[in-house]
Protein backbone atom coordinates (compact mmCIF):
# COMPACT_ATOMS: atom_id res chain seq x y z
CA UNK A 1 0.00 0.00 0.00
CA UNK A 2 1.19 3.44 -0.88
CA UNK A 3 -0.20 6.62 0.64
CA UNK A 4 0.41 10.27 -0.06
CA UNK A 5 -0.45 12.07 3.17
CA UNK A 6 -1.01 15.80 3.27
CA UNK A 7 -1.67 17.82 6.41
CA UNK A 8 -4.61 20.03 5.53
CA UNK A 9 -6.61 22.94 6.89
CA UNK A 10 -9.53 21.62 4.80
CA UNK A 11 -10.22 19.20 1.97
CA UNK A 12 -13.24 17.95 0.06
CA UNK A 13 -14.35 15.49 -2.61
CA UNK A 14 -17.00 16.23 -5.21
CA UNK A 15 -18.58 13.73 -7.59
CA UNK A 16 -20.63 15.01 -10.55
CA UNK A 17 -20.50 18.50 -9.04
CA UNK A 18 -22.03 17.49 -5.70
CA UNK A 19 -20.05 17.54 -2.45
CA UNK A 20 -19.56 13.96 -1.28
CA UNK A 21 -17.30 14.47 1.73
CA UNK A 22 -14.98 16.92 3.39
CA UNK A 23 -12.94 17.73 6.46
CA UNK A 24 -11.42 20.69 8.20
CA UNK A 25 -8.12 20.20 10.09
CA UNK A 26 -6.61 16.78 9.52
CA UNK A 27 -5.03 14.72 6.77
CA UNK A 28 -5.91 14.14 3.16
CA UNK A 29 -4.76 10.66 2.18
CA UNK A 30 -4.46 9.32 -1.36
CA UNK A 31 -4.27 5.55 -0.91
CA UNK A 32 -3.09 3.06 -3.53
CA UNK A 33 -3.46 -0.69 -3.07
CA UNK A 34 -0.80 -2.84 -4.72
CA UNK A 35 -0.93 -6.43 -5.89
CA UNK A 36 0.07 -8.63 -3.00
CA UNK A 37 -1.15 -6.24 -0.30
CA UNK A 38 -2.93 -7.92 2.61
CA UNK A 39 -4.86 -7.02 5.72
CA UNK A 40 -1.48 -6.61 7.45
CA UNK A 41 -0.69 -3.74 5.05
CA UNK A 42 -4.03 -2.06 5.82
CA UNK A 43 -3.44 -2.42 9.56
CA UNK A 44 0.12 -1.08 9.31
CA UNK A 45 -1.01 1.87 7.19
CA UNK A 46 -3.78 2.78 9.62
CA UNK A 47 -1.46 2.68 12.64
CA UNK A 48 1.13 4.75 10.80
CA UNK A 49 -1.41 7.36 9.64
CA UNK A 50 -2.91 7.79 13.10
CA UNK A 51 0.48 7.85 14.82
CA UNK A 52 2.25 10.38 12.58
CA UNK A 53 3.35 13.35 14.67
CA UNK A 54 2.87 16.01 12.01
CA UNK A 55 0.79 18.62 13.84
CA UNK A 56 2.26 21.55 15.73
CA UNK A 57 2.43 21.61 19.53
CA UNK A 58 2.30 24.82 21.58
CA UNK A 59 5.92 25.54 20.57
CA UNK A 60 5.18 25.16 16.85
CA UNK A 61 7.11 21.88 16.64
CA UNK A 62 5.60 18.95 14.72
CA UNK A 63 5.02 16.82 17.79
CA UNK A 64 1.30 15.94 17.89
CA UNK A 65 -0.66 13.25 16.09
CA UNK A 66 -4.08 13.64 14.47
CA UNK A 67 -5.96 12.42 17.54
CA UNK A 68 -4.24 14.95 19.78
CA UNK A 69 -5.47 17.85 17.65
CA UNK A 70 -8.98 16.47 17.09
CA UNK A 71 -8.34 16.12 13.36
CA UNK A 72 -10.10 13.94 10.82
CA UNK A 73 -8.94 11.99 7.78
CA UNK A 74 -10.24 12.17 4.22
CA UNK A 75 -9.10 8.96 2.52
CA UNK A 76 -9.42 8.61 -1.26
CA UNK A 77 -8.58 5.48 -3.24
CA UNK A 78 -5.94 6.30 -5.85
CA UNK A 79 -4.76 3.40 -8.00
CA UNK A 80 -2.64 5.73 -10.13
CA UNK A 81 -0.10 5.88 -7.28
CA UNK A 82 0.95 2.45 -8.55
CA UNK A 83 1.54 3.78 -12.07
CA UNK A 84 4.80 2.75 -13.70
CA UNK A 85 6.11 5.57 -15.87
CA UNK A 86 9.51 4.04 -16.58
CA UNK A 87 8.73 3.08 -20.20
CA UNK A 88 7.01 5.06 -22.88
CA UNK A 89 4.61 7.89 -22.22
CA UNK A 90 1.54 6.01 -20.95
CA UNK A 91 1.72 4.73 -17.36
CA UNK A 92 1.27 1.03 -16.76
CA UNK A 93 -0.85 -0.11 -13.84
CA UNK A 94 0.13 -3.78 -13.57
CA UNK A 95 1.30 -3.24 -9.99
CA UNK A 96 -2.14 -2.08 -8.83
CA UNK A 97 -4.43 -4.57 -7.12
CA UNK A 98 -7.56 -5.75 -8.92
CA UNK A 99 -10.53 -3.46 -8.16
CA UNK A 100 -12.38 -5.97 -5.96
CA UNK A 101 -9.26 -6.57 -3.84
CA UNK A 102 -8.38 -2.86 -3.75
CA UNK A 103 -11.90 -1.89 -2.63
CA UNK A 104 -11.82 -4.41 0.22
CA UNK A 105 -8.39 -3.30 1.49
CA UNK A 106 -9.22 0.39 1.05
CA UNK A 107 -12.36 -0.07 3.15
CA UNK A 108 -10.40 -2.07 5.71
CA UNK A 109 -7.76 0.67 6.01
CA UNK A 110 -10.51 3.28 6.53
CA UNK A 111 -12.19 1.09 9.16
CA UNK A 112 -8.85 0.53 10.93
CA UNK A 113 -8.26 4.29 11.15
CA UNK A 114 -11.76 4.72 12.57
CA UNK A 115 -11.09 1.90 15.02
CA UNK A 116 -8.08 3.87 16.26
CA UNK A 117 -10.37 6.78 17.13
CA UNK A 118 -10.03 9.07 14.11
CA UNK A 119 -13.12 10.10 12.14
CA UNK A 120 -12.81 9.19 8.45
CA UNK A 121 -14.49 10.67 5.40
CA UNK A 122 -14.16 8.75 2.14
CA UNK A 123 -13.95 9.35 -1.56
CA UNK A 124 -16.07 7.36 -4.02
CA UNK A 125 -14.19 4.20 -4.97
CA UNK A 126 -13.81 3.95 -8.75
CA UNK A 127 -15.56 7.26 -9.48
CA UNK A 128 -14.18 10.32 -11.23
CA UNK A 129 -13.71 12.77 -8.36
CA UNK A 130 -12.83 16.41 -8.01
CA UNK A 131 -10.53 16.63 -4.99
CA UNK A 132 -9.66 19.98 -3.47
CA UNK A 133 -7.45 20.68 -0.51
CA UNK A 134 -5.78 23.50 1.35
CA UNK A 135 -2.38 22.07 2.31
CA UNK A 136 -1.23 23.21 5.75
CA UNK A 137 2.51 23.81 5.82
CA UNK A 138 2.83 22.39 3.26
CA UNK A 139 3.39 19.01 4.85
CA UNK A 140 3.34 16.08 2.43
CA UNK A 141 4.64 12.58 3.17
CA UNK A 142 4.74 9.30 1.27
CA UNK A 143 4.18 6.03 3.11
CA UNK A 144 4.80 2.58 1.67
CA UNK A 145 3.73 -0.45 3.67
CA UNK A 146 5.97 -2.84 1.73
CA UNK A 147 9.11 -1.01 2.88
CA UNK A 148 7.79 0.37 6.16
CA UNK A 149 6.69 -2.97 7.57
CA UNK A 150 10.18 -4.40 6.98
CA UNK A 151 11.76 -1.62 9.07
CA UNK A 152 9.58 -2.08 12.15
CA UNK A 153 11.05 -3.94 15.10
CA UNK A 154 9.76 -7.48 15.53
CA UNK A 155 6.92 -7.89 18.03
CA UNK A 156 7.72 -9.84 21.18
Amino acid sequence: MIAVVQRVARAEVRVAGARLSGIDQGVMVLLGVAQGDTTADAEWMARKLVGLRIFADESGKMNLDISQVGGRALIVSQFTLLGDCSRGRRPGFDAAAAPEVARHLYEQACAEVEGLGVAVERGAFGAHMDVALHNDGPVTLVLNSSTGRKKEPAAD
